[in-house]
This record gives C-alpha cells, sequence and structure tokens, in this order.
C-alpha cells in the first residue's frame, strides 16, 4: 500500500495556499505552524525585499513561505536526496528564478553562500533548523551549528533564527552575535542571535 503524501499549505502572501511536499518523516522534521505563524508575526514585514537563508531546507516550507510574504530572493540548503526533489518540486510552484538550492552538506556549503552574500554586499536572514540531535549520527549536530554560525560575518546577517528541540541550552553570545529572544513550543524552541 502506498503511503499517502504529507503536505502543507503556504499560509500568507502571493502564494497563499498553494500545496507544498513534505518528504518522509524519516529524513526530515516539518516545522510546525504554531512556530512558524510565530516567527513571521515576528519578524512582520522586515522580510520584504530582504535575502533569506534557509539552512537544512528540507521541503522548503519556511524559505517559500518567506519567498510568498516578499522576500526577494531565497537561498535554500539541503543535503538528502528525497527531501532534495520534493523542495525542488516545491520551488516549481512558486518563483524558481527567486530561489536558489544549495545542494549537498550545509556545514560546507555555508562557506559559498557566505562567499556570495560578501561579493554582493548583502544581509540575509539565516533560518537554522537542524536535524534534533536524538537522531543516530546526528550527536554532534549543535556542536557544529554553533561552530557555523560563529564563522558568519556580521555584515551579512540580519537575524539568526535557530529552531532546536527544547531541552537544548544554547549559549548566550556565539562569536559577534548575541541571543535577544526565545520562545518555547512544547518540544520546539525558537532562538534569536543579533549582532551584538
Amino acid at each position: 500500500m502506498k503511503s499517502k503524501q504529507i503536505t502543507k499549505k503556504i499560509v500568507a502572501g502571493k502564494f497563499k495556499g498553494k500545496t507544498l511536499k513534505l518528504p518522509s518523516k524519516t529524513t526530515t522534521r516539518s516545522s510546525k505552524s504554531i512556530v512558524l505563524e510565530s516567527f513571521f508575526n515576528t519578524i512582520g514585514f522586515e522580510i520584504i525585499d530582504s535575502i533569506f537563508v534557509e539552512v537544512f531546507s528540507g521541503s522548503g516550507s519556511v524559505g517559500l513561505e518567506a519567498l510568498s510574504r516578499g522576500a526577494k530572493k531565497v537561498i535554500f540548503m539541503e543535503k538528502d536526496r528525497d527531501a532534495l526533489s520534493v523542495l525542488k518540486e516545491n520551488i516549481a510552484q512558486t518563483e524558481p528564478k527567486m530561489c536558489e538550492v544549495f545542494s549537498g552538506d550545509s556545514f560546507s556549503n555555508i562557506h559559498a553562500v557566505l562567499k556570495q552574500l560578501k561579493k554582493n554586499s548583502d544581509e540575509a536572514y539565516f533560518y537554522i533548523d537542524p536535524p534534533f540531535s536524538v537522531r543516530e549520527g546526528m550527536e554532534d549536530i549543535y556542536d557544529k551549528m554553533i561552530d557555523m554560525i560563529a564563522s558568519l560575518d556580521k555584515e551579512n546577517v540580519k537575524l539568526i533564527i535557530i529552531e532546536h528541540m527544547s531541552g537544548l541550552e544554547l549559549p548566550h553570545a556565539i562569536n559577534s552575535f548575541e541571543m535577544v529572544k526565545t520562545r518555547k513550543f512544547g518540544n520546539t524552541t525558537l532562538t534569536y542571535f543579533q549582532v551584538e
């Protein structure tokens, strides 16, 4: 028996109501609607005409929501092959020319993304939603994520948003970035970092 395709809809903006496919739950974890609603309420209209980077994109639902709400460009980063094919299908329903996909390991690809931002003197929102560390082989994912954030250049960062397990204690400062806000939603927490 073929399992039913899981989907979610874009909530607001010019692509409101478009149905996005979600990859298999065994490889990725979709951001909860309540979490995304809170996030987009927090950044409001700031996102219009901005660049949005979704690290560990999965289906791309966060980045495509940002695109729908007026971001001028969205950069997606994803390693999993199944998730990548779903991500590309989802992008095809919106505005592919405003999207760029970096396939492969996000910890390696972040350097290419930063190089591109630097070249154009651009600032971006970074939405970082790594696989939870309880997954096999992911035990050091948060340490690697903190190192990655520390490598970001403050000139290219508007805001860093981390979606993570609620039990995780993040440092109050990571290099030039300072924790400014945290919101808990059951097992999931959003933590915001800005340039100090």
